[in-house]
């Protein structure tokens, strides 16, 4: 653990700093890439820096409440970790790792479909709460199994993510011979061998962990669990709908999250299909390119939801501010990928639990810089007015290295 304390890791650029050392090129790329030129997966970050703070000055505080409330959940922080898919990959404990980090933290945890862990192990490693989030690969049937799985274990809320009706273009993947690794000849894996070679205590960890990982939440009846290699076949035929929602809340009685949603017409249909909560996200850029970075895109949803249901956000937290300014332009809390990930990748649940340390430790300060006791008090007049009316005006993308 001392590895990851101050003065070597004092942000989450020093996690990914860590994690790019210990993964291959490969798995690193898979975890920092984003789709196409990747314009807005960088816009999603630098869009923070747009938004200026108003802080109250001569103001003392005793404490500081970081907690929130969602779905009826308490969190001590307003923070979820966001579902990640093959987390296996970057740690052999993957899931079961971020879960207990986030119990710990006493904050939630969203398990990916695409997860190298058995979602009931995830679940009972968890002391916080826990959701589930379904893709519709293998069709209903395979869905309505997984579903049925998740409320048995306790899952307390389905998430769906709405941005996936065919996988994303991305080019860092097709270079790294992603394609060729997972299912080519041992010819075709030779050219990417040597870089894989090169990181021995990921590869020992890897080959000990009985390489690929199997998707165990995804059994399709007759078949049993999809290979990996076939997920994006599987995932091209497995578009949800706004048609899928009756079916979806006629097998899941309990909250549903909407995740993917970018315009304030996305935000109503999902409150008319009985949404719960939405996310506002696009997938870190990891989808669609050049669409909004999700914070400027954050007040249109507000807007349009008008109180009737929660907003989350995810899309360029990397620190405590970030997750103040989401706050302060509607979000009742945010998700974090990238964020943890690094952690992940870089140490196991000890880099987990460092992130999260960090982005508490960031937000509380600046809370109190701000002059406010709450992150419930949190408003749009502690940040600049002139963002507060732009924001999610059109604007041109740039390019940032």
């Amino acid at each position: 653990m001392s590895r990851l304390t101050s003065p070597k890791v004092v942000n989450i650029e020093d996690l990914r700093r860590l994690a790019k050392r210990r993964l291959p090129k490969v798995i690193f790329d898979y975890i920092d890439g984003g789709a196409d030129g990747e314009i807005t997966m960088r816009e999603n970050c630098r869009a923070f820096y747009d938004i200026s703070f108003r802080p109250r000055n001569a103001v003392s505080l005793a404490n500081c409440d970081l907690s929130t409330r969602t779905l009826g959940l308490g969190l001590s922080l307003p923070v979820l970790l966001a579902p990640l898919g093959y987390s296996r990959l970057m740690h052999r404990r993957g899931e079961l790792a971020a879960a207990a980090a986030a119990g710990r933290a006493g904050i939630g945890y969203i398990l990916s479909t695409f997860s190298g862990h058995k979602l009931e192990d995830v679940k009972a490693t968890s002391a916080g709460p826990v959701w589930f989030q379904l893709y519709m690969v293998g069709g209903r049937e395979t869905a309505e199994t997984a579903i049925e799985r998740a409320r048995t274990a306790g899952y307390s809320a389905l998430v769906i993510t709405i941005d996936t009706a065919v996988a994303g273009m991305r080019e860092r993947d097709f270079r790294n011979g992603v394609k060729a690794l997972l299912g080519g000849s041992l010819l075709a894996k030779v050219p990417y061998l040597p870089n894989i070679a090169a990181h021995p205590v990921w590869l020992a960890s890897f080959l000990m962990d009985g390489g690929l990982p199997t998707l165990h939440n995804i059994v399709i009846p007759g078949k049993g669990t999809l290979p990996v290699m076939d997920v994006d076949t599987a995932l091209a035929s497995a578009t949800v709908t706004w048609n899928d929602f009756t079916w979806i809340r006629q097998v899941w009685s309990g909250p549903i999250v909407v995740k993917g949603v970018l315009t304030g017409d996305d935000a109503r249909r999902a409150v008319d299909e009985g949404a719960a909560a939405v996310v506002v996200s696009n997938h870190g850029g990891r989808q669609l390119d050049c669409v909004p970075a999700s914070v400027r895109a954050l007040p249109e949803v507000v807007g349009a939801v008008n109180g009737q249901i929660d907003v989350l956000m995810d899309g360029g937290i990397r620190r405590g501010s970030d997750i103040v300014k989401a706050l302060c332009l509607g979000a009742r809390a945010v998700l974090i990928g990238r964020a943890y990930a690094y952690g992940l990748a870089a140490a196991g649940e000890a880099g987990v639990t460092r992130a999260l340390e960090i982005l508490r430790d960031d937000l509380e300060r600046t809370l109190r810089l701000l002059g406010c006791e709450s992150v419930s008090e949190l408003n749009r007049s502690f940040v600049s007015e002139a963002y507060s009316r732009l924001s999610s005006q059109p604007r041109n993308f740039q390019m940032v290295e």
